[in-house]
Protein backbone atom coordinates (compact mmCIF):
# COMPACT_ATOMS: atom_id res chain seq x y z
CA UNK A 1 0.00 0.00 0.00
CA UNK A 2 1.18 3.48 -0.70
CA UNK A 3 -0.36 6.44 1.51
CA UNK A 4 -0.38 9.79 0.34
CA UNK A 5 1.03 11.74 3.35
CA UNK A 6 2.56 14.90 2.09
CA UNK A 7 2.16 17.39 -0.30
CA UNK A 8 4.48 20.06 -1.27
CA UNK A 9 3.66 23.16 -3.77
CA UNK A 10 6.16 25.75 -2.97
CA UNK A 11 7.83 25.86 -6.09
CA UNK A 12 5.76 28.44 -9.00
CA UNK A 13 6.67 26.46 -12.18
CA UNK A 14 6.82 22.55 -13.32
CA UNK A 15 8.85 20.40 -11.47
CA UNK A 16 11.71 19.00 -12.51
CA UNK A 17 13.25 16.69 -10.50
CA UNK A 18 13.38 15.41 -6.64
CA UNK A 19 16.44 13.67 -4.89
CA UNK A 20 17.07 12.34 -1.26
CA UNK A 21 19.75 11.91 0.79
CA UNK A 22 19.25 10.55 4.27
CA UNK A 23 17.88 12.92 5.85
CA UNK A 24 16.85 15.91 3.27
CA UNK A 25 14.73 15.83 0.12
CA UNK A 26 15.83 18.70 -2.57
CA UNK A 27 13.45 19.75 -5.50
CA UNK A 28 14.07 22.03 -8.76
CA UNK A 29 11.78 23.45 -11.04
CA UNK A 30 11.77 25.56 -13.92
CA UNK A 31 10.71 28.36 -11.65
CA UNK A 32 15.24 28.57 -11.12
CA UNK A 33 15.20 27.72 -7.57
CA UNK A 34 16.35 24.62 -5.79
CA UNK A 35 14.48 23.94 -2.59
CA UNK A 36 15.79 21.60 0.65
CA UNK A 37 13.16 20.29 3.38
CA UNK A 38 13.72 18.23 6.24
CA UNK A 39 12.56 14.46 5.93
CA UNK A 40 11.61 14.80 9.82
CA UNK A 41 8.51 16.81 8.99
CA UNK A 42 8.95 18.44 5.45
CA UNK A 43 9.72 21.65 6.99
CA UNK A 44 11.60 23.76 4.36
CA UNK A 45 15.38 24.52 5.24
CA UNK A 46 15.68 28.19 6.45
CA UNK A 47 18.35 28.42 3.62
CA UNK A 48 16.06 27.52 1.26
CA UNK A 49 15.45 28.19 -1.58
CA UNK A 50 18.77 27.88 -3.14
CA UNK A 51 18.97 30.55 -5.87
CA UNK A 52 21.98 31.43 -8.64
CA UNK A 53 20.93 30.01 -11.55
CA UNK A 54 19.11 32.47 -14.18
CA UNK A 55 17.54 29.92 -15.89
CA UNK A 56 15.65 26.60 -15.33
CA UNK A 57 17.20 24.10 -12.91
CA UNK A 58 16.81 20.89 -14.70
CA UNK A 59 18.17 17.88 -12.34
CA UNK A 60 19.70 18.14 -8.69
CA UNK A 61 21.60 15.16 -6.73
CA UNK A 62 23.35 15.08 -3.50
CA UNK A 63 26.71 13.33 -3.00
CA UNK A 64 26.60 10.02 -0.73
CA UNK A 65 27.50 11.88 2.31
CA UNK A 66 24.66 14.47 2.10
CA UNK A 67 26.74 17.12 2.71
CA UNK A 68 27.06 18.41 -1.31
CA UNK A 69 24.09 19.29 -3.24
CA UNK A 70 24.51 19.73 -7.03
CA UNK A 71 22.31 21.12 -9.16
CA UNK A 72 22.62 21.71 -13.31
CA UNK A 73 20.55 24.37 -15.26
CA UNK A 74 19.79 25.90 -18.39
CA UNK A 75 22.08 28.39 -18.10
CA UNK A 76 25.05 25.61 -18.80
CA UNK A 77 26.65 25.22 -15.50
CA UNK A 78 26.46 23.12 -12.36
CA UNK A 79 26.61 24.41 -9.43
CA UNK A 80 27.38 22.98 -6.03
CA UNK A 81 25.63 23.73 -2.60
CA UNK A 82 27.06 22.93 1.19
CA UNK A 83 23.56 21.55 2.40
CA UNK A 84 24.36 22.77 6.11
CA UNK A 85 23.89 26.55 5.83
CA UNK A 86 23.42 27.15 1.72
CA UNK A 87 26.96 28.16 0.69
CA UNK A 88 27.13 27.91 -3.20
CA UNK A 89 30.94 26.26 -2.80
CA UNK A 90 31.61 26.38 -6.70
CA UNK A 91 30.28 27.30 -10.38
CA UNK A 92 31.06 24.55 -13.06
CA UNK A 93 30.67 25.98 -16.80
CA UNK A 94 29.82 23.01 -19.24
CA UNK A 95 32.56 23.66 -22.27
CA UNK A 96 30.56 25.23 -25.04
CA UNK A 97 27.87 26.44 -22.21
CA UNK A 98 25.65 24.10 -23.43
CA UNK A 99 22.17 23.59 -21.14
CA UNK A 100 23.07 21.10 -18.68
CA UNK A 101 20.39 18.47 -18.75
CA UNK A 102 21.54 15.87 -16.06
CA UNK A 103 24.08 15.84 -13.31
CA UNK A 104 25.15 12.43 -10.50
CA UNK A 105 27.69 11.93 -8.06
CA UNK A 106 29.99 8.71 -8.59
CA UNK A 107 29.44 6.56 -5.55
CA UNK A 108 32.57 8.12 -3.76
CA UNK A 109 32.17 11.47 -4.80
CA UNK A 110 35.41 11.59 -6.15
CA UNK A 111 33.34 13.03 -9.15
CA UNK A 112 30.81 14.73 -10.74
CA UNK A 113 29.20 13.64 -13.91
CA UNK A 114 27.24 16.47 -16.16
CA UNK A 115 25.77 15.72 -19.40
CA UNK A 116 24.08 18.63 -21.58
CA UNK A 117 22.04 19.41 -24.56
CA UNK A 118 24.71 19.37 -26.96
CA UNK A 119 25.83 16.11 -25.98
CA UNK A 120 28.87 16.66 -24.09
CA UNK A 121 29.19 14.35 -20.82
CA UNK A 122 31.86 15.93 -18.27
CA UNK A 123 33.56 14.54 -15.51
CA UNK A 124 34.39 16.98 -12.88
CA UNK A 125 36.99 16.40 -10.51
CA UNK A 126 34.94 17.05 -7.33
CA UNK A 127 37.46 17.57 -4.55
CA UNK A 128 39.32 19.75 -7.05
CA UNK A 129 36.50 21.04 -8.96
CA UNK A 130 38.48 20.65 -11.88
CA UNK A 131 37.32 19.10 -15.43
CA UNK A 132 38.66 15.86 -14.88
CA UNK A 133 37.54 14.13 -18.41
CA UNK A 134 35.19 14.85 -21.34
CA UNK A 135 33.65 13.56 -24.11
CA UNK A 136 30.47 13.03 -26.69
CA UNK A 137 27.38 11.25 -27.46
CA UNK A 138 26.66 10.70 -31.22
CA UNK A 139 23.47 12.46 -32.33
CA UNK A 140 21.50 13.52 -29.84
CA UNK A 141 21.19 15.29 -26.11
CA UNK A 142 22.19 14.15 -23.06
CA UNK A 143 18.84 13.04 -21.61
CA UNK A 144 20.25 10.19 -18.63
CA UNK A 145 23.10 8.96 -16.85
CA UNK A 146 23.89 6.58 -13.59
CA UNK A 147 26.45 5.39 -11.96
CA UNK A 148 27.23 1.84 -11.36
CA UNK A 149 27.63 0.76 -7.46
CA UNK A 150 31.75 0.70 -7.69
CA UNK A 151 31.85 3.83 -9.56
CA UNK A 152 33.77 2.04 -11.96
CA UNK A 153 32.05 3.06 -15.20
CA UNK A 154 28.73 4.99 -15.87
CA UNK A 155 25.89 4.69 -18.66
CA UNK A 156 24.19 7.52 -20.65
CA UNK A 157 21.40 8.14 -22.43
CA UNK A 158 20.57 10.15 -24.91
CA UNK A 159 17.63 12.07 -27.37
CA UNK A 160 18.47 9.62 -30.02
CA UNK A 161 17.63 6.74 -28.20
CA UNK A 162 21.15 4.99 -27.41
CA UNK A 163 22.19 3.54 -24.10
CA UNK A 164 26.17 4.02 -24.04
CA UNK A 165 28.21 2.44 -21.30
CA UNK A 166 31.57 4.32 -20.15
CA UNK A 167 34.41 3.74 -17.94
CA UNK A 168 35.68 6.12 -15.33
CA UNK A 169 38.47 7.48 -18.08
CA UNK A 170 35.40 8.00 -20.21
CA UNK A 171 36.27 5.64 -22.59
CA UNK A 172 33.34 4.26 -24.79
CA UNK A 173 32.63 0.37 -23.89
CA UNK A 174 29.35 -0.35 -25.19
CA UNK A 175 26.38 1.43 -26.92
CA UNK A 176 22.90 -0.06 -27.64
CA UNK A 177 20.22 1.54 -29.02
CA UNK A 178 17.45 1.03 -26.55
CA UNK A 179 14.21 3.58 -27.01
CA UNK A 180 13.36 3.78 -30.67
CA UNK A 181 12.12 7.68 -29.92
CA UNK A 182 14.92 8.65 -27.20
CA UNK A 183 15.61 7.46 -23.79
CA UNK A 184 14.12 10.02 -20.95
CA UNK A 185 16.11 8.25 -17.69
CA UNK A 186 18.22 5.36 -16.70
CA UNK A 187 19.13 4.21 -13.11
CA UNK A 188 21.10 1.29 -11.90
CA UNK A 189 20.03 -1.02 -8.64
CA UNK A 190 22.88 -0.99 -6.26
CA UNK A 191 22.72 -4.19 -5.63
CA UNK A 192 24.35 -6.38 -7.74
CA UNK A 193 23.04 -10.31 -8.75
CA UNK A 194 24.49 -13.28 -9.55
CA UNK A 195 24.32 -15.43 -11.86
CA UNK A 196 23.53 -19.18 -11.63
CA UNK A 197 24.83 -20.38 -14.80
CA UNK A 198 27.74 -18.38 -15.25
CA UNK A 199 28.59 -17.47 -11.64
CA UNK A 200 29.45 -13.66 -12.72
CA UNK A 201 28.02 -10.15 -11.33
CA UNK A 202 25.70 -8.25 -13.03
CA UNK A 203 23.89 -5.32 -12.74
CA UNK A 204 20.03 -4.38 -13.44
CA UNK A 205 19.49 -1.47 -14.79
CA UNK A 206 16.09 0.11 -15.90
CA UNK A 207 15.79 2.71 -18.70
CA UNK A 208 12.92 4.35 -20.01
CA UNK A 209 11.73 6.43 -23.08
CA UNK A 210 9.61 8.27 -25.06
CA UNK A 211 8.50 5.29 -26.73
CA UNK A 212 5.70 4.31 -23.71
CA UNK A 213 8.54 1.46 -22.22
CA UNK A 214 10.55 0.50 -19.21
CA UNK A 215 12.78 -1.60 -20.17
CA UNK A 216 15.05 -4.11 -17.60
CA UNK A 217 18.77 -4.61 -18.45
CA UNK A 218 21.84 -7.00 -17.41
CA UNK A 219 25.52 -5.52 -17.45
CA UNK A 220 28.20 -7.67 -17.13
CA UNK A 221 31.70 -8.21 -16.39
CA UNK A 222 34.28 -10.47 -17.42
CA UNK A 223 37.96 -9.95 -17.96
CA UNK A 224 37.76 -12.38 -20.96
CA UNK A 225 33.95 -11.17 -22.20
CA UNK A 226 34.23 -7.35 -21.80
CA UNK A 227 31.08 -5.53 -21.00
CA UNK A 228 27.52 -7.01 -21.74
CA UNK A 229 24.30 -5.35 -21.98
CA UNK A 230 21.93 -7.98 -22.39
CA UNK A 231 17.72 -7.29 -22.48
CA UNK A 232 15.83 -8.28 -20.34
CA UNK A 233 12.41 -7.71 -20.15
CA UNK A 234 9.51 -5.16 -20.83
CA UNK A 235 7.42 -3.31 -18.15
CA UNK A 236 4.27 -2.29 -19.56
CA UNK A 237 1.59 -0.26 -18.04
CA UNK A 238 1.90 3.24 -18.85
CA UNK A 239 0.03 4.81 -21.87
CA UNK A 240 2.30 7.91 -22.69
CA UNK A 241 6.32 8.79 -23.01
CA UNK A 242 7.77 7.40 -19.59
CA UNK A 243 9.93 10.27 -17.96
CA UNK A 244 11.59 9.35 -14.66
CA UNK A 245 12.04 5.66 -13.38
CA UNK A 246 14.02 4.99 -9.95
CA UNK A 247 14.84 1.23 -8.22
CA UNK A 248 14.41 1.46 -4.40
CA UNK A 249 17.21 0.96 -2.66
CA UNK A 250 16.96 -3.02 -2.30
CA UNK A 251 16.37 -3.16 -5.87
CA UNK A 252 13.33 -5.04 -5.03
CA UNK A 253 10.58 -2.36 -6.71
CA UNK A 254 11.36 0.15 -9.64
CA UNK A 255 9.15 3.45 -9.86
CA UNK A 256 7.96 5.16 -12.95
CA UNK A 257 6.28 8.46 -14.11
CA UNK A 258 4.78 9.42 -17.48
CA UNK A 259 3.12 11.96 -19.75
CA UNK A 260 0.06 9.83 -18.75
CA UNK A 261 -0.04 11.51 -15.50
CA UNK A 262 0.25 8.20 -13.43
CA UNK A 263 3.25 7.48 -10.91
CA UNK A 264 3.51 2.86 -11.53
CA UNK A 265 5.55 0.53 -9.20
CA UNK A 266 6.79 -2.34 -10.16
CA UNK A 267 7.92 -5.91 -8.36
CA UNK A 268 11.75 -5.98 -10.13
CA UNK A 269 11.65 -9.91 -9.97
CA UNK A 270 8.14 -10.27 -12.05
CA UNK A 271 7.46 -7.35 -13.47
CA UNK A 272 4.19 -7.10 -11.83
CA UNK A 273 2.07 -3.67 -11.04
CA UNK A 274 2.51 -3.07 -7.22
CA UNK A 275 0.80 0.07 -6.99
CA UNK A 276 -0.70 2.67 -9.74
CA UNK A 277 -0.82 6.86 -8.29
CA UNK A 278 -2.74 8.99 -9.80
CA UNK A 279 -3.17 11.90 -8.05
CA UNK A 280 -1.22 14.30 -10.33
CA UNK A 281 -3.00 16.50 -12.66
CA UNK A 282 0.16 16.90 -15.46
CA UNK A 283 3.03 14.67 -16.20
CA UNK A 284 4.68 13.03 -13.98
CA UNK A 285 8.34 14.25 -14.53
CA UNK A 286 10.75 12.90 -11.71
CA UNK A 287 10.30 9.72 -8.78
CA UNK A 288 12.92 8.93 -6.20
CA UNK A 289 12.86 6.34 -3.28
CA UNK A 290 14.48 7.45 0.08
CA UNK A 291 17.47 5.41 0.78
CA UNK A 292 16.42 4.90 4.65
CA UNK A 293 12.63 5.15 4.89
CA UNK A 294 9.73 3.81 2.94
CA UNK A 295 8.89 6.94 1.54
CA UNK A 296 8.42 7.79 -2.32
CA UNK A 297 8.82 11.43 -4.06
CA UNK A 298 6.85 12.35 -7.22
CA UNK A 299 7.18 15.62 -8.61
CA UNK A 300 5.02 17.05 -11.61
CA UNK A 301 4.46 19.60 -14.10
CA UNK A 302 1.68 20.63 -12.08
CA UNK A 303 4.01 22.34 -9.76
CA UNK A 304 3.65 19.61 -6.64
CA UNK A 305 5.49 16.80 -5.03
CA UNK A 306 4.08 14.09 -3.47
CA UNK A 307 5.29 12.28 -0.47
CA UNK A 308 4.14 9.14 0.35
CA UNK A 309 4.77 6.45 2.88
CA UNK A 310 5.10 2.72 1.28
CA UNK A 311 4.03 -0.03 3.65
CA UNK A 312 6.15 -2.69 2.53
CA UNK A 313 4.41 -5.80 4.61
CA UNK A 314 1.50 -5.14 3.13
CA UNK A 315 2.24 -5.61 -1.06
CA UNK A 316 -0.80 -5.03 -3.48
CA UNK A 317 -1.15 -7.86 -6.05
CA UNK A 318 -2.69 -6.79 -8.91
CA UNK A 319 -2.11 -3.28 -8.12
CA UNK A 320 -4.89 -0.16 -7.13
CA UNK A 321 -5.54 2.87 -7.93
CA UNK A 322 -4.19 4.81 -5.28
CA UNK A 323 -6.84 8.04 -5.47
CA UNK A 324 -9.92 5.48 -5.40
CA UNK A 325 -9.81 7.08 -1.17
CA UNK A 326 -10.01 11.12 -2.19
CA UNK A 327 -12.44 10.60 -4.91
CA UNK A 328 -15.69 8.65 -5.64
CA UNK A 329 -15.22 6.45 -8.72
CA UNK A 330 -18.31 7.83 -10.35
CA UNK A 331 -16.59 11.11 -10.08
CA UNK A 332 -13.59 9.89 -11.79
CA UNK A 333 -12.53 11.41 -14.87
CA UNK A 334 -11.27 10.07 -18.27
CA UNK A 335 -7.74 9.80 -16.87
CA UNK A 336 -8.71 8.12 -13.41
CA UNK A 337 -10.41 5.76 -15.75
CA UNK A 338 -6.97 5.08 -17.99
CA UNK A 339 -5.00 4.66 -14.28
CA UNK A 340 -7.59 2.10 -13.04
CA UNK A 341 -7.46 0.13 -16.51
CA UNK A 342 -3.28 -0.06 -16.58
CA UNK A 343 -3.46 -0.98 -12.77
CA UNK A 344 -6.14 -3.63 -14.12
CA UNK A 345 -3.68 -4.86 -16.43
CA UNK A 346 -5.68 -3.24 -18.86
CA UNK A 347 -3.42 -0.75 -20.46
CA UNK A 348 -4.72 -1.76 -24.07
CA UNK A 349 -7.97 -0.06 -24.09
CA UNK A 350 -7.12 3.12 -22.91
CA UNK A 351 -7.02 5.11 -26.37
CA UNK A 352 -10.49 3.18 -26.86
CA UNK A 353 -11.62 3.92 -24.09
CA UNK A 354 -10.77 7.83 -23.95
CA UNK A 355 -11.96 7.90 -27.65
CA UNK A 356 -15.22 7.06 -25.98
CA UNK A 357 -14.93 9.33 -23.76
CA UNK A 358 -15.55 7.23 -20.54
CA UNK A 359 -15.29 8.76 -17.55
CA UNK A 360 -16.22 7.33 -14.01
CA UNK A 361 -19.80 7.18 -14.30
CA UNK A 362 -20.15 5.26 -17.66
CA UNK A 363 -17.53 2.90 -16.83
CA UNK A 364 -19.93 1.90 -13.95
CA UNK A 365 -22.62 1.77 -16.09
CA UNK A 366 -20.93 -0.26 -18.86
CA UNK A 367 -22.65 -3.71 -19.41
CA UNK A 368 -21.81 -6.75 -21.42
CA UNK A 369 -23.94 -5.40 -24.55
CA UNK A 370 -22.12 -2.09 -24.76
CA UNK A 371 -18.60 -3.27 -24.60
CA UNK A 372 -19.39 -5.15 -27.50
CA UNK A 373 -21.96 -3.11 -29.99
CA UNK A 374 -20.76 0.44 -28.82
CA UNK A 375 -17.14 -0.33 -27.58
CA UNK A 376 -16.59 -2.78 -30.19
CA UNK A 377 -14.48 -5.34 -27.98
CA UNK A 378 -14.75 -7.86 -30.57
CA UNK A 379 -13.02 -10.75 -28.42
CA UNK A 380 -15.59 -12.44 -25.66
CA UNK A 381 -12.29 -13.31 -23.50
CA UNK A 382 -11.72 -9.89 -23.18
CA UNK A 383 -14.95 -8.50 -22.89
CA UNK A 384 -15.52 -11.25 -19.64
CA UNK A 385 -12.12 -9.89 -18.45
CA UNK A 386 -13.21 -6.34 -18.40
CA UNK A 387 -16.63 -6.77 -17.33
CA UNK A 388 -15.37 -9.11 -14.06
CA UNK A 389 -12.93 -6.06 -13.43
CA UNK A 390 -15.70 -3.46 -13.39
CA UNK A 391 -17.84 -5.74 -11.43
CA UNK A 392 -15.39 -5.95 -8.82
CA UNK A 393 -15.12 -1.82 -9.19
CA UNK A 394 -19.06 -1.31 -8.52
CA UNK A 395 -18.72 -3.75 -4.93
CA UNK A 396 -16.61 -0.86 -3.81
CA UNK A 397 -18.96 1.65 -4.50
CA UNK A 398 -21.49 0.07 -2.16
CA UNK A 399 -19.02 1.08 0.82
CA UNK A 400 -17.96 4.77 1.86
CA UNK A 401 -14.35 5.40 1.46
CA UNK A 402 -12.80 7.06 4.43
CA UNK A 403 -10.55 10.16 3.99
CA UNK A 404 -7.19 9.41 4.15
CA UNK A 405 -6.51 12.29 6.17
CA UNK A 406 -8.75 11.09 8.84
CA UNK A 407 -7.41 7.37 8.93
CA UNK A 408 -4.54 6.65 11.72
CA UNK A 409 -1.40 6.25 10.06
CA UNK A 410 -0.42 3.03 12.97
CA UNK A 411 -4.49 1.37 13.03
CA UNK A 412 -4.96 2.55 9.61
CA UNK A 413 -8.30 3.43 11.05
CA UNK A 414 -10.77 6.20 11.37
CA UNK A 415 -9.71 8.40 14.35
CA UNK A 416 -11.89 9.30 17.35
CA UNK A 417 -9.34 11.48 19.52
CA UNK A 418 -6.82 12.90 17.05
CA UNK A 419 -4.04 14.00 18.31
CA UNK A 420 -0.39 15.63 16.78
CA UNK A 421 3.04 14.41 17.74
CA UNK A 422 5.94 16.54 17.46
CA UNK A 423 6.97 14.67 13.96
CA UNK A 424 3.97 16.81 12.74
CA UNK A 425 1.76 13.81 12.04
CA UNK A 426 -1.82 12.56 13.25
CA UNK A 427 -2.58 9.87 15.60
CA UNK A 428 -5.30 8.28 17.43
CA UNK A 429 -4.17 9.11 20.81
CA UNK A 430 -4.34 5.48 22.29
CA UNK A 431 -2.59 4.34 19.06
CA UNK A 432 0.46 6.79 19.22
CA UNK A 433 0.56 6.12 23.46
CA UNK A 434 0.95 2.35 22.74
CA UNK A 435 3.74 3.43 20.45
CA UNK A 436 5.68 5.64 22.42
CA UNK A 437 5.17 3.64 25.37
CA UNK A 438 8.01 1.19 23.23
CA UNK A 439 9.75 3.37 21.44
CA UNK A 440 10.42 6.83 21.07
CA UNK A 441 10.88 7.01 16.77
CA UNK A 442 7.95 8.27 14.37
CA UNK A 443 5.54 5.75 13.02
CA UNK A 444 5.75 7.76 9.51
CA UNK A 445 9.51 8.67 9.41
CA UNK A 446 11.21 6.08 11.43
CA UNK A 447 12.81 9.13 12.84
CA UNK A 448 13.84 10.03 16.62
CA UNK A 449 11.58 11.92 18.62
CA UNK A 450 12.75 14.90 19.99
CA UNK A 451 9.51 14.81 22.55
CA UNK A 452 7.24 12.79 23.25
CA UNK A 453 4.84 14.97 23.69
CA UNK A 454 1.07 15.15 22.19
CA UNK A 455 -1.32 17.55 21.68
CA UNK A 456 -5.40 16.96 20.27
CA UNK A 457 -5.64 18.03 16.91
CA UNK A 458 -9.47 19.78 17.63
CA UNK A 459 -9.37 21.38 13.74
CA UNK A 460 -9.03 17.97 12.73
CA UNK A 461 -11.19 15.97 15.10
CA UNK A 462 -14.18 19.00 14.26
CA UNK A 463 -13.66 17.77 10.44
CA UNK A 464 -13.74 14.28 11.25
CA UNK A 465 -17.46 15.24 12.95
CA UNK A 466 -19.00 17.27 10.40
CA UNK A 467 -17.71 14.31 7.90
CA UNK A 468 -19.66 11.62 9.86
CA UNK A 469 -22.63 13.72 9.53
CA UNK A 470 -22.55 14.15 6.07
CA UNK A 471 -22.32 10.22 5.87
CA UNK A 472 -25.45 10.01 7.97
CA UNK A 473 -27.92 11.97 5.72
Amino acid sequence: MATLIHTLSDHSDDVNYCAFSSSCLATCSLDKTIRVYSLSDFAELPYSPLEGHTYAVHCCCFSPSGLVLASCSTDGTSVLWDTRDGRRLAVLQQPGASPVRVCRFSPQATYLLAGAADGSVVLWNVQSMRLYRSGKVKGGSLMACAFSPNGNFFVTGSSSGDLTIWDDKMRCLYNEKAHDLGVTCCDISSHPVSDSESGFKYFQMASCGQDNHIKLWLILFADFLGVQLKYKCTLNGHSAPVLACAFSCDGQMIVSGSVDKCVIIYETSTGNTLHTLSQHTRYVTTCAFAPRSPLLATGSMDKTVHIWQLDLNQPCAGGTVENESKVAIEDWSEDDVSAWLCAQDLADFVGLFKMNNIDGKELLNLTKESLANELKIESLGLRSKVLQKIEELRMTVTSVSVPDEFVCPITRELMKDPVIATDGYSYEREAMENWISNRRSSPMTNLPLHSLMLTPNRTLKMAISRWLETQQK
